[in-house]
Formats: structure tokens, C-alpha cells, sequence
């Protein structure tokens, strides 16, 4: 082998591995960005969580006044169907009372359908009252896939 061949293999060697861990930070990145959400306040996380449906192809997204907003922090629509979403930033699980919010939130609004959506899980109790209210319950694991998919 001539100093050429040597100093070509280095060079893609050398290319290689620069790619490799510029995707390797590029993909931790995407995993850390979703604890940004985690350091939000109430309304800067409803404000956050309507920009992240508008990218993820959610229509006439609004998020609501505030006082005598029935719960629900953000009005959307998409494929037709209509969303009374309740925010919620804890630092804990969310329980009963946010999912009592958006069932009453959502027939407030006249909305189809009724959506807590949370950068943390839920309690049992929750998701059992979820389930027999119909209300949707967006975990942090939703979350995180919905901030994937906005920047895909």
C-alpha cells in the first residue's frame, strides 16, 4: 500500500466516525429536548403544547383565556374531528381531577373529543375515570412522540 491509499483510508476513516457522532449527538439531543418541557410553567407548556399540534398538522389551534376556561387550555381540530385538550406540566402523575376537567371542559367547548395531555403518566384511578368518561389520555410518552414527529 502507498502513502495515497493510506492517507485516503484515514481521511474516510476519519469521515466516518465525524458522522457517526454527529448523529450519535444529534439523537441524544433529541432525547434530552423533551425535558425542556419539564423545567415550563403552566401556561408556557399550553402555549408549547399548541405550537407542537399546529406542527403536527392540528388546525385552527387556540389556546383559551384562561379564567372560566372550563379546564381546557387548547382548542384544535384535525381530520375533522374536534379536541378540547387540558394541560397539565407536573412533576408528578396526574390524577382524577384533570381528566373531570376535560370531560366537562370538552362538552363546554361542544368538542368531540376530551384530551389530558401531560409531560408526566397518570394515576390509575385516572386513567380508570378516563376510560369510563371517554377522555384521551396523552402521557409524556405521547408527548415525546409528538415532538419527534414535528421535527421530522
Amino acid at each position: 500500500m502507498d502513502t495515497k491509499q493510506i492517507i485516503l483510508i484515514m481521511v474516510v476513516c476519519a469521515g466516518a466516525m465525524l458522522l457517526s457522532m454527529a448523529l450519535y449527538l444529534r439523537q441524544r439531543a433529541r432525547r434530552r429536548r423533551p425535558e425542556d418541557f419539564d423545567l415550563m410553567e403552566g401556561h408556557e407548556f399550553e402555549y408549547y403544547c399548541a405550537e407542537l399540534l399546529k406542527k403536527c398538522g392540528f388546525q385552527e389551534v387556540q389556546v383559551t383565556r384562561g379564567s372560566g376556561d372550563y379546564g381546557i387550555d387548547v382548542l384544535a381540530e384535525k381530520d375533522g374531528i374536534t379536541y378540547a385538550i387540558q394541560c397539565k406540566c407536573y412533576t408528578a402523575p396526574v390524577g382524577v381531577k384533570a381528566v373531570q376537567e376535560a370531560y366537562a371542559g370538552r362538552d363546554y367547548y361542544d368538542r368531540m373529543v376530551g384530551v389530558v395531555l401531560t409531560n408526566q403518566y397518570f394515576t390509575q384511578p385516572a386513567v380508570e375515570a378516563a376510560r369510563k368518561l371517554k377522555i384521551l389520555l396523552w402521557d409524556r410518552g405521547y408527548l415525546e412522540d409528538l415532538v419527534e414527529d414535528s421535527e421530522a
